[in-house]
């Protein structure tokens, strides 16, 4: 279940709520479930996959990416996963913590894990959203926003692409103002 935590320190965890939102900045949030199967559920408890298991997990997923293979010309797609034990994890996620843009949409489904993306509304206002597994985000383009793991810092996500030229983060130097960011700040 997402949360959405908001400038003034009030949380909303109704989805529908949470969509209008969202809303003004053109961001779509879903629930997409993973299914039942066993083997998948087994894979996602491990912390580690290898080439192969991802690759099971996403085949097993692969109806959502031919839905928006059709509907907005995704063209690839891979699973990453993110975990303490990744070498250089700090590192990596220090290209996202920080407000940005990207020329193409950013898309995650979260299946395992959660997830922490920040906002700017257009009012300049600022909102934390925690997706947890099952959730399907799209940031379109331009939208700017920040990435951070939560405490646990452990997160499986699905990651969509139309190319990879628009996924590098054009930072924007905007402050933060809300969340753990603003305390780390």
């Amino acid at each position: 279940m997402a949360i959405l935590l908001m400038e003034d320190g009030n949380t909303i965890t109704d989805l529908q709520s949470i969509v209008q939102e969202l809303a003004p900045l053109g961001i779509t949030l879903n629930h997409w479930s993973i299914g039942d199967n066993p083997q998948i559920h087994q894979l996602l408890a491990q912390d580690n996959l290898n080439d192969t298991e991802k690759e099971i997990v996403l085949s097993h997923l692969d109806h959502y990416f031919e839905e928006l293979s059709q509907q907005a010309g995704y063209t690839s797609r891979d699973l990453i996963v993110l975990h303490p034990e990744v070498p250089n994890l700090e590192t990596m996620l220090s290209k996202f913590d920080k407000v940005h843009t990207h020329a193409d949409d950013e898309v995650r489904y979260i299946i395992a894990g959660e997830g922490i993306f920040g906002f700017v509304r257009p009012d300049a206002s600022q909102i934390e959203l925690t997706v947890q597994p099952q959730e399907y985000i799209n940031v379109p383009a331009g939208t700017e926003h920040w990435f951070i793991l939560t405490p646990a810092q452990r997160v499986k996500a699905v990651r969509y692409f139309c190319g990879m030229a628009g996924w590098v983060p054009e930072y924007t130097g905007t402050h933060i103002r809300v969340g753990r960011q603003a305390v780390a700040a």
